[in-house]
């Protein structure tokens, strides 16, 4: 049975008026239109909603059984799309931005203010994870958009590339290496190392440096979650970390932070999936973009390691 919402109108006003003339002109249609309509859904359903003769029109016992259930059923259809309506403007308003520690560094704020001005009704919702979500709430489908850093798992997401940034070393205060302006990775696969739990191999591989043991296995992984985490393991000499130069814009006594000469380095990026590709989401990807561009001495800042780092009292880019 095809019966449309136009038609279930049409026999509501006819219904309620108890004339076709009255129930047209309500609807500003012909009457020979709507008579039509009446007819053919009649036809459609296989009984007669109106007794009608020349001078009077009434409801047969079908058609008022029929009423109460299509008032029902279009008021739920309208409850219904209010409804989407309602959530379509929440998708529209509300931006739910995921971050790892440090976000986009010195980077975060220009972008965010750049996007705020673009979408001045758009509330940024912040959802911050620590290191064992790489993904920052991506991969779990929790936020729109997140400032990530690579690499880890990344089937079904996409990226815009922010800056890259060296390893540093993260050392305690007496450690051998500790006085030197840079170290080699070799120097540093002997010492316990400070890493997140087992939730992502990628990330957890770059962070352990397994791509520089041939196979070895670290002599002691203790897990930690954030960086101050880090600071305060490394501190107590549990073990060494890897970091990046930001690890150094953090005071934290008996911490040195130092460049690794020969590590590879790690991206920040800008990261969405590529299954929920909002026009939000698009927009704030193009609103890194020109941030980004429109900032090389920031980026150069950003991706230049510092020299050397005591007691973690670098003064940040």
């Amino acid at each position: 049975m095809e019966v449309h919402t136009r038609q279930l109108q049409y026999f509501i006003a006819v219904a309620e008026e108890l004339s076709f003339t009255r129930a047209a002109q309500r609807l500003h249609v012909s009457q020979q239109g709507l008579s039509t309509q009446i007819k053919q859904l009649e036809h459609e359903m296989g009984v007669t909603l109106f007794s009608r003769t020349t001078r009077h029109v009434e409801l047969t016992a079908a058609g008022a059984g029929f009423l109460r259930h299509v008032r029902d059923a279009l008021t739920s259809l309208s409850f219904g799309a209010e409804e989407a309506r309602a959530v379509q403007r929440g998708e529209n308003d509300r931006l739910v931005l995921g971050c790892l520690e440090g976000a986009a560094l010195t980077l975060t704020e220009p972008i965010l203010a750049a996007f705020r001005a673009a979408h001045p009704e758009v509330t940024i919702e912040f959802t911050h994870f620590t290191y064992d979500t790489p993904s920052a709430g991506l991969a779990d489908g929790l936020v729109d958009v997140a400032f990530v850093r690579r690499p880890f798992a990344d089937e079904g997401l996409r990226f815009e590339p922010l800056f890259t940034q060296p390893l540093m070393a993260m050392l305690p205060a007496h450690h051998v290496l500790a006085d030197r302006t840079t170290v080699t990775v070799g120097e540093l696969l002997d010492d316990p190392i400070l890493a997140s739990g087992p939730a992502d191999p990628v990330w957890n591989a770059f962070w352990r440096l397994e791509s520089h043991r041939a196979g070895r296995a670290a002599p002691g992984v203790l897990p930690v979650k954030t960086l101050l985490e880090e600071l305060h393991q490394v501190a107590t000499g549990a073990g060494i970390a890897m970091t990046v130069p930001c690890a150094g814009w953090i005071r934290f006594p008996g911490v040195r932070v130092i460049p690794i000469s020969d590590a590879t380095s790690s991206e920040v990026a800008v990261c969405w999936r590529a299954a929920h590709q909002t026009p939000l989401v698009r927009s704030f990807v193009e609103v890194a973009r020109r941030v980004r561009a429109a900032n090389p001495e920031l980026i150069a800042r950003l991706e230049t390691p510092h020299r050397r780092v005591r007691d973690t009292s670098a003064v940040p880019a």
